[in-house]
């Protein structure tokens, strides 16, 4: 599933491919992506008009076009590819915005979610109203009290409306390197804990960035988390497998102890 790390890699694409070129064509191969907004709509209103230097809020990429705004979310399997225009179209590109360079094609397998546009700044502010802050510019004192509700920190860190950008890896990865089991309830961790927390959120972050995806390092829990017999990277533990917040998690039970372990 794309996170923050990806999703900031198809903002640097459309950053370095389409700010400031001009669209020449609109080619809508599946309106199933489209939300609220028809085929034609959208290529009578963007035809023409130049991308702006786009924005990532989350998991979601604000791209500006002097007026309205394209609003795009990647779901599990989306992405942002540019192309020349000489390769064939994907079968799972569902819609190309055509460039006086080149394309920006919106690729997506499962079409969870999509594309949507919105009239205006404002408009697209209303559209992202319930997103939380954005774990990369989120200060210790909001995480802080985002983190102290009564409820699984995993579930906290993957609450959209609470924490916008993290995903399952993420919050894995994230619950390993400060030793905190993601089913440690937030309002019972320790002003300590919680300051791990928030430091390993932005080291990860920091690293996962660069790469545009949450890597696959030895160093890293996600690096073992789906191997034949994985262990802990840090410790040499068994990793353990369960469910957490509703989602497949893994930790490692040396580090991070359950707290229903007796």
């Amino acid at each position: 599933m794309p996170e923050l790390p990806d999703v900031e890699g198809f903002r640097g694409v459309v950053a370095e491919y389409g700010t400031g070129r001009r669209i020449t064509a609109v080619r809508v191969a599946d309106p199933g992506v489209l939300r609220g907004v028809g085929a034609g709509e959208l290529t009578e209103t963007l035809t023409g008009r130049s991308f702006g230097e786009p924005e990532r809020r989350g998991k979601w990429l604000l791209v500006p076009l002097s007026g309205p705004l394209l609003l795009l979310h990647f779901g599990m399997t989306g992405s942002m590819v540019w192309d020349t225009g000489e390769t064939p179209p994907h079968r799972h590109d569902r819609v190309t915005f055509v460039l006086t360079n080149g394309e920006l094609r919106y690729r997506d397998m499962r079409k969870l979610r999509g594309i949507w546009l919105a009239a205006d700044q404002d408009a697209a502010d209303r559209l992202l109203a319930d997103l939380g802050p954005d774990a990369l510019t989120v200060g210790r004192r909001e995480f802080d009290g985002v983190t102290r509700a009564r409820r699984q920190i995993k579930a906290t860190l993957m609450d959209q409306s609470a924490l916008a950008g993290l995903g399952n890896l993420l919050v894995d990865e994230i619950c390993w390197r400060a030793r905190i089991h993601p089913r440690r309830q937030g309002d019972r961790l320790t002003e300590a804990e919680r300051g791990e927390l928030y430091r390993a959120m932005r080291r990860v972050l920091r690293d996962a960035i660069p790469t545009g995806r949450v890597p696959g390092r030895r160093s890293w829990l996600t690096g073992h988390r789906d191997g034949p017999h994985p262990t802990c990277p840090r410790c040499g533990t068994a990793l353990a497998h369960g469910r957490a917040a509703g989602r497949t998690t893994v930790w490692c039970p040396r580090c991070q102890p359950d707290p229903d372990s007796g």
